[in-house]
């Protein structure tokens, strides 16, 4: 009965997809999207589900927009879990708060995926992610959205590499000891602070990802004219599209794929378009990969969901459903080779290449 149920829902979700003339029906692209995903690596960068932890009840169904059986059931392999820190005032109370906050939320998550280590797994390096989907394993990547609680302390910074962070999102809404943030009015740095030029070489030398997503401009550039390696933006659309201080002009789109690098797009309504609520679906969502990949190439592009964050939307109302939108592209007429790169291809490749100049360094 619940097999007949989810095929059910599955069918009547692609009839609500806009359909290509020229593609196959629809059971025989969902089977083919399918078959896809259970030989690739499917990733998704950014995610708020780690928020959920307190009680460690995130793995049970409906709780959250991602939970084991619905990263399963949308064919997703990988899930970054960054911390979500807010900020106050850039004071050394309000920093050691937000360091205890983080320190607190990785250790729940380091404990309740250690616990169920017979079905997922922390990854601490690309490699990893091959690993475990040989095994059948569910894998985590930590790390933190904002900077903010490593205050101004490479200490810190290294203290949560140990722990097992692997990427971290400079700042959030608000400007921080390292760098100005995109939709904070008041200018304090005018990008880089020189703190955060210090934190920015320490994560090209200790291997982490430097994620841009609600970093200001001024920011993103001095960046990538600093870093040795690739940077990624974990959860942004297009500019050109929704013109919302989060997204990126294409300018900025240009300069991180010069350097390497890959956006995310993400899944909320506020990043994706003006639109009523229930006309933002996976086709609005598949307008912004299709952008970037006409403006840069498919090499840079890829999904990060903010899901349990502000993230989803009609028709893919939480991870479960992540495998329409590759249905979706497969109508646009993408191969299974580009789609490859668009789900962890091209993320892994930005990971090893930091690894490569960690190496270096």
């Amino acid at each position: 009965m619940k097999r007949i149920f989810k095929a059910a829902a599955a069918v009547a979700l692609l009839a609500a997809v806009p359909f290509s003339a020229n593609s196959d029906d629809d059971a025989a692209l969902l089977e083919r999207a399918e078959r896809l995903h259970d030989r690739i690596i499917s990733l998704d960068t950014h995610t708020d589900s780690a928020i959920h932890l307190p009680a460690g009840t995130v793995g049970e169904d409906g709780y959250t927009q991602v939970t084991f059986e619905k990263l399963r059931e949308g064919r997703m392999d990988c899930c970054f879990f960054p911390i979500y820190v807010g900020q106050k005032e850039l004071s050394d109370e309000s920093r050691s708060a937000a360091k205890r906050y983080a320190v607190e939320k990785m250790n729940v998550i380091r404990k309740y995926i250690v616990e169920r280590r017979d079905e997922a797994a922390i990854a601490y390096g690309p490699e990893d992610l091959v690993k475990y989907k040989k095994e059948g394993k569910l894998c985590f990547v930590m790390g933190l959205e904002n900077g903010f609680p490593i205050g101004r302390s490479l200490d810190d910074l290294r203290m949560f590499y140990n722990m097992g962070a692997r990427i971290i999102t400079l700042c959030h809404n608000y400007n921080n000891d390292i760098c100005d943030a995109s939709v904070n009015d008041e200018v304090t740095w005018h990008g880089l602070s020189p703190f955060g030029e210090q934190v920015v070489r320490e994560m090209n030398r200790l291997g982490m990802i430097i994620d841009i997503s609600h970093a200001s401009t001024e920011t993103l550039f001095d960046c990538l004219a600093l870093s040795k390696a690739p940077i990624i933006a974990s959860h942004s659309c297009v500019f050109n599209i929704k013109g919302h201080r989060r997204n990126l002009k294409d300018e900025e789109i240009r300069a991180i794929a010069a350097k390497g690098g890959v956006i995310q797009v993400t899944s909320g309504r506020w990043a994706l378009s003006t639109l009523p609520r229930e006309q933002v679906n996976i086709s609005v969502f598949c307008d912004h990969v299709e952008y970037i990949r006409n403006l840069v190439g498919v090499d840079y592009v890829g999904v990060g969901t903010d899901f349990d964050g502000g993230g989803g939307m009609a028709q893919l109302e939480d991870a479960s459903k992540m495998k329409y939108i590759t249905v979706e592209l497969m109508r646009r007429g993408w191969t299974d080779e580009e789609l490859e790169k668009f789900w962890g291809g091209n993320l892994m490749r930005v990971w090893r290449e930091i690894e490569r100049v960690k190496e270096i360094e």
